[in-house]
């Protein structure tokens, strides 16, 4: 398609709307479309980590695969919610970090592939997120954006626990908790709710003109994606009238908690919606890097929610001792067996593959100018610094991978590392294929290269 004479994608996309909401200045980011792609321009690659923590009960991560070629055949049980997804992760195995783990240690060297120092506060170096961002400064309208449900429990405000982004080894990067705060940073130049009128109606005149400019499968495009964010918007009114009613009313969350103002009082709404703006700001190429931690490194949050589930996160995590009197219990809760709070521990970890499962599906479902969706041209790698929750341990770490990396990953297998593999090996094969030529991260000096 001819680019229409005058009109400039990168123009319109930073450009601010004077005056139409009271004075406040507004702004939208655009997706990618056909009518401004430049001639020959490669295609765009994102990278997101996706952090939970506790680990996961030993032996629920791992698929059954294909004889001789490794490719995954079927999801155990526990995965079950990524089924329609198996050909587009990678799940590696035998993956450690050698330096850090555990609920303290685990979080801050999770992306720095060090070790911690408590004392000094350092986690070891710059965190690969922010490597990428810093690699990639000037052509985005964030450098990188840093995302957290609310932490729950005890160690919630704990620095070391509630952070995996570092842009020096002794300055973790502030992470976003609030949708609406997100939605802002994304989409509007105010920090806080725009009068009484929508982000979309503010530039809804200029988006007009745009559209008489450019193609049908353009406008379709720009049609999806303004609704997509007026969607967003709604959510966000929502909860925060819903937070409000139930902190007048007394009401708690459905994680027993008191409810907090712009925070959903349903948590799986709460984690979806972070998701989408995480979906939103990739698609609006407002960034390319990201990070999002579904709790702190020792969430305490409730799951009763679940069907079948009681007792706090962490607690289900030490799964072998089921009296409910230890210190890691809340004192009121107690289960029946080992058996039963080990599958209740691996409940939670299945309601989050759920979430991440509506990630992929959200993101399969973009479409992008050279025919890819936006899952293609993304890697997700979603993990914990923990194996196992109730030993502790840094071995065999659930880690996967999700996306195609803009042709540069082969999903759809199980890596199979006969030795214990550097974490940071992934890490510096994701810097090569978001374009930064390192030979060294952490530890590791080789990149697992099997990936692609």
């Amino acid at each position: 398609m001819t680019k229409p004479v005058g009109v400039s994608r990168r123009r319109f996309l930073s450009r601010t709307l004077r005056g139409a909401l009271g004075g406040v200045a507004t702004a939208i980011a655009l997706p990618q479309l056909e009518s401004f792609a430049a001639t020959g321009a490669g295609r765009i690659n994102r990278l997101a980590y996706i952090y939970f923590p506790n680990g996961i009960p030993r032996g629920i991560w791992h698929p059954e695969t294909a004889w001789f070629t490794n490719d995954i055949a079927n999801l155990n049980e526990w995965m079950s919610p990524l089924e329609p997804f198996k050909r587009e992760i990678t799940i590696p195995t035998n993956i450690w970090t050698p330096k850090g783990n555990g609920h303290v240690k685990g979080p801050p060297t999770w992306l720095t592939g060090a070790d911690y120092d408590p004392r000094a506060i350092d986690a070891g170096g710059v965190s690969v997120d922010q490597v990428v961002a810093r690699h990639l400064a000037g052509q985005t309208l964030l450098p990188s954006l840093e995302l957290s449900t609310q932490g729950e429990g005890y160690f919630s405000n704990s620095l070391p626990r509630n952070s995996i982004s570092w842009s020096t080894s002794d300055r973790p990067m502030a992470r976003e908790i609030e949708p609406r705060t997100v939605f802002d940073r994304l989409f509007s130049t105010s920090s806080s709710t725009l009068a009484e009128r929508s982000i979309m109606d503010a530039v809804l005149d200029e988006a007009r003109d745009l559209a008489a400019t450019i193609g049908s499968a353009d406008r379709q495009r720009l049609d999806e994606y303004f609704e997509s964010i007026r969607a967003l918007e709604r959510r966000i009114d929502f909860a925060e009238r819903r937070s409000t009613e139930l902190r007048a009313d007394g009401e708690p969350t459905n994680t027993l908690q008191p409810p907090a103002p712009g925070i959903p009082d349903d948590h799986e709404a709460y984690v979806r919606l972070m998701l989408d703006l995480m979906v939103a700001a990739f698609q609006s190429d407002a960034t390319r890097v990201a990070t999002f931690m579904l709790d702190h490194g020792q969430s305490n949050r409730y799951f009763n929610f679940i069907p079948g589930v009681r007792g706090t996160w962490h607690a289900l995590s030490h799964y072998k001792n089921a009296s409910g009197m230890t210190e890691d219990d809340d004192g009121t809760t107690s289960w029946e067996s080992v058996e039963q709070k080990r599958d209740m521990y691996a409940e939670v970890v299945r309601w989050h593959h759920r979430q991440i499962a509506y990630l992929l599906g959200r993101m399969h479902l973009i479409v992008e100018p050279n025919g890819a969706t936006l899952l293609d041209n993304s890697m997700l790698v979603v993990g914990s610094a923990l194996g196992d929750g109730n030993e502790h341990d840094a071995n065999d770490l659930p880690i996967l991978i999700a996306g195609r990396g803009a042709g540069s990953l082969a999903p759809g297998k199980q890596i199979e590392n006969a030795q214990p593999t550097d974490f940071a090996r992934i890490h510096l094969a994701l810097m090569h294929r978001m374009g930064i030529p390192a030979k060294r991260f952490g530890e590791a000096t080789e990149p697992l290269d099997a990936i692609g």
